[in-house]
């Protein structure tokens, strides 16, 4: 009777090891096609279908990271969208902040990590489904708000150090989230650039793939050592995410990404609220 309940136990296991590179697939696309990293699903995805440690999880999630950021930048490479001088500098602001962000996953306590990554996690779906249009903003908002003109290529940015300047500070900041939360930094790479350099949407979303390789090398090398990937799990991840980082960059000049983050928004919406209550727990234990 035990070994049975053991052999159940392996096959449902083995059964959802086997849905990870489809979980993969759909966390690609989306990924790619609206310029995040993926963090944001897979995350909570590990820790909350795969036991995962919040470390681990955000350890894991990193390294897969690496390969559907680089997917994606090839695909948009083809296509000429990516600005590299901008994406290199915003790089040397993300890799020291994704550094110390990983090193802080050694200090903070597994529950407290997993309660900041679900409150960060209702942020950005809120952010998803409260009107926040950056393709719209990028076209008429933030013209009409702020007064300058939409930037429409890379040497007109670099006109105003200002811009560029704010830019890498700011993204020092989602260097250090992407290294403490597990994602590549996309989900605030991208508002900066949108809100705080005047970027065009698309060649927003390319770059901030582009930047999200190095973003997540540099957490990947010190969660590396602190032992939170898990490599098998990023192999099966992987084979999904990179195909669909090929689909989502291929369509994300043709399909609007805003309905997309509505739809994902109320996802984590759900489980952020899981992911909240799952680790508020440990407070009153």
């Amino acid at each position: 009777m035990f070994f049975k309940k053991c052999e159940n136990i392996l096959s449902v296991t083995k059964m959802m090891d086997l849905l990870i590179p489809l979980f993969g697939f759909l966390i690609g696309t989306v990924a790619s096609m609206i310029g995040v990293g993926g963090g944001v699903f897979i995350v909570p995805l590990l820790t909350l279908f795969y036991e995962f440690s919040p470390s681990q999880a955000v350890g894991t999630s990193l390294a897969t990271i690496i390969f559907t950021s680089s997917a994606s930048t090839f695909n948009y490479a083809r296509q000429k969208k990516i600005y590299y001088k901008t994406g290199a500098i915003l790089a040397t602001a993300t890799v020291p902040g994704a550094y110390l962000g990983a090193y802080l996953t050694s200090v903070i306590e597994a529950w407290l990590l997993g309660l900041v990554f679900g409150v960060f996690l209702l942020f950005v779906a809120l952010r998803m489904i409260i009107k926040v249009r950056f393709s719209k903003l990028g076209q008429s908002n933030v013209k009409k708000s702020l007064d300058f003109a939409l930037i429409e290529s890379e040497n007109s940015l670099f006109e105003s150090k200002r811009r560029v300047l704010t830019g890498a500070m700011l993204s020092f900041f989602g260097g250090i989230c992407s290294g403490l939360l597990g994602i590549g930094g996309g989900s605030l790479l991208v508002p900066i650039m949108v809100l705080a350099m005047n970027m065009q949407i698309h060649a927003t979303i390319a770059t901030s793939m582009f930047t999200m390789i190095f973003t997540s090398i540099s957490g990947v090398v010190e969660h590396s050592r602190l032992g939170n990937i898990s490599f098998g799990y990023v192999l099966l991840m992987v084979s999904g995410t990179i195909l669909g980082a090929q689909l989502g960059a291929c369509t994300s000049g043709k399909i609007s990404s805003h309905n997309l983050q509505k739809i994902f928004g109320v996802a984590l919406v759900i489980i952020s609220i899981r992911m909240i209550t799952k680790y508020a727990g440990a407070v009153f234990l």
